[in-house]
């Protein structure tokens, strides 16, 4: 009868510190990341100012015929299987009210760059650490996307790469097979062990032995490393990822309307201004001052939260006008009150009424 399982014996599971060399600009690299982005050096020319605010354009409020409100006043209605028609047909329009609700939108679309030590199984590939001094971080040519789009690039650093025994299978380029814990073999699934099937018969599966050969290693008890591939030799080299990303925040002014901000957040407004450009300038003149304020507010938090440790690329703003009709209509001597918005002409209208009750218990 074959012996008891050997106890599985790895190499550590995460590089150890001293596998990695020294390179001069690259000190808080680790391994898998997670070391924090890199401050992009000062610039060596003086950054370039924003341009003054273009001229004030004609901030002009849409209004929408009444016709254009029943109609969406209609479609919505019809869209609730509970909602009954008549207040649509019956209803008489007695005021329709045009409010100035503004959104301002500030994107900062910016590089970043990171560092982290890789691997990959050594075949023979160019070793070059120490021949010449590493390019730093920020002194290595990435092609940017066009502005604000999503990206990401990772770049082998120049004059990083060494050779290493594999730290995972101490150079042999092999481990313990983990399904038979190096032995080889396992308990025969036949006869659970015992070399017999029933009363006196021997196992056919295994011949008696009580165990069979592990199919996972074909019995020798080893397989190959998956960290090295069996080449033995690990190829050790910095990693830089450069990631292109947009930073957007917004902010809706508030309106006298009465209609929930939270339902402005899902349509879209007629676009009154926009401005792009490597640094914007906050917004002046505009006839609501909560959106110059909110422009002076986001403009500098951008610059003094993502300038530190990222290079900011472009800037742009917007401004929209999101158009709210307040209506109010009479039904059977009662007033009533919806509102479309919108460049999708949503409705809301909360005290719709003619619902029926058709709840499922």
């Amino acid at each position: 009868m074959a012996t008891a399982p050997a106890t599985i014996i790895h190499g550590p599971s995460a590089p150890p510190a001293n596998m990695f060399d020294t390179v001069p600009g690259y000190e808080g690299t680790i391994a898998g990341g997670g070391g924090g982005y890199l401050p992009p050096p000062p610039p060596s020319v003086p950054m370039p100012v924003p341009e003054q605010a273009p001229s004030s354009p004609d901030w002009h409020i849409p209004s929408i015929s009444e016709d254009r409100a029943r109609e969406s006043f209609a479609t919505y209605v019809s869209s609730k299987c509970c909602y009954s028609s008549a207040p649509v047909k019956e209803g008489v329009i007695t005021n329709m009210e045009s409010f100035n609700t503004y959104r301002y939108r500030l994107e900062t679309f910016m590089e970043s760059r990171s560092t982290e030590w890789s691997q990959e199984p050594y075949t023979g590939q160019p070793v070059d650490a120490g021949v010449q001094p590493a390019p730093g971080p920020w002194q290595i040519a990435a092609q940017p996307p066009a502005f604000f789009q999503e990206h990401k690039q990772t770049i082998k650093v120049p004059y990083t790469s060494s050779v290493k025994n594999c730290h995972f299978c101490l150079g042999m380029g092999r481990n313990p097979c983990t399904t038979c814990a190096g032995a080889g073999n396992k308990v025969c699934w036949v006869c659970n062990g015992s070399g017999y099937r029933q009363s006196d018969d021997r196992c056919m599966h295994c011949n008696g032995r009580g165990r069979e050969n592990c199919s996972s290693c074909s019995g020798s008890g080893s397989c190959q490393c998956d960290t090295c591939h069996g080449k033995r030799q690990l190829l050790v080299f910095i990693n830089l990822i450069v990631k292109w990303s947009t930073e957007k925040d917004e902010f809706i002014a508030q309106d006298s309307s009465g209609l929930r901000v939270e339902n402005l957040e899902k349509v879209s407004g007629k676009e009154l201004f926009k401005d792009a450009q490597y640094m914007v300038y906050p917004v002046r003149g505009f006839p609501d001052v909560s959106v110059a304020q909110a422009s002076e507010r986001l403009v500098r938090d951008h610059q003094v939260k993502y300038a530190q440790t990222s290079l900011i690329l472009q800037q742009r703003q917007t401004i929209e006008l999101i158009p709210i009709t307040k209506v109010n209509y009479m039904w059977k001597g009662k007033p009533y009150v919806y509102y479309v918005y919108g460049n999708e002409f949503k409705v809301n209208a909360d005290d719709y009424p003619a619902t029926c009750c058709c709840s499922v218990m």
